[in-house]
C-alpha cells in the first residue's frame, strides 16, 4: 500500500472518516443500482462541490466511474477544469482513467478507502499518481475505513456470483 506523502494531523483524519462515511453512501446508492458500489467526493474548504458514484451500466460509458462523476461536478461548481486546492474522497483507489483526470485536475489530494490490486493507480497495480516524469504531484491518504470499504465491494460481488449461480 501506498503511503502518505505528508504528515496527516489526527484531526483531519476524523474529518476524512466522517467524508469517507459520504463516500460510502454513494457507494451504496451505486449498487442499489446494480453498479460496482465506489463513491467519491470532491471537497474544497470542506464543502462538497462534486459527488457521485460508479454509472458506467445506466450510462452507458465507460468513463463514468464515481471520481470523474465528481470531478465534472466540482468542475461545474468551481468554474475551472483545474480545481486546485480541491481534494477528492473515494470508497477505493483510482483506476488509471480515473488517476488521469485526478492529476488534470490539479487535486491537492487524494484519500481513498481499500487499494485496488487489480487496477489500482496509486501504487498497488501502477503508479500513476504522483509519477516522478509527471509534473502534478499531490498528498495521498491511503486506507481511510478501508475495511468498511472493502466490505461493500466484496459483499456487492458475492451477491452477483450468488446470483449468477441461480441462473
Amino acid at each position: 500500500m501506498p503511503k502518505s506523502t505528508g504528515f496527516t494531523p489526527i484531526r483531519a483524519m476524523r474529518e476524512y472518516d466522517s467524508w469517507m462515511h459520504l463516500a460510502l453512501k454513494q457507494a451504496e446508492v451505486a449498487a442499489q443500482l446494480g453498479e460496482v458500489p465506489v463513491g467519491a467526493l470532491v471537497i474544497k474548504d470542506g464543502i462538497i462541490l462534486g459527488q457521485g458514484h460508479n454509472r458506467n451500466l445506466l450510462d452507458n460509458d465507460p468513463t463514468a466511474h464515481a471520481e470523474i462523476i465528481a470531478l465534472r461536478q466540482a468542475a461545474a461548481h468551481f468554474g475551472n477544469h483545474r480545481l486546485v486546492g480541491c481534494e477528492m474522497v473515494v470508497t477505493i483507489e483510482p483506476c488509471a482513467m480515473c488517476a488521469g483526470a485526478i492529476i488534470h485536475a490539479r487535486l491537492a489530494r487524494l484519500v481513498y478507502g481499500a487499494s485496488d490490486p487489480k487496477a489500482g493507480a496509486a501504487g498497488s497495480v501502477l503508479q500513476v499518481l504522483n509519477h516522478p516524469r509527471l509534473n502534478h504531484k499531490m498528498e495521498i491518504t491511503p486506507g481511510v475505513l478501508k475495511d468498511r470499504c472493502s466490505e461493500i465491494l466484496k459483499k456487492f460481488f458475492q451477491n452477483r456470483r450468488l446470483e449468477r449461480s441461480a441462473r
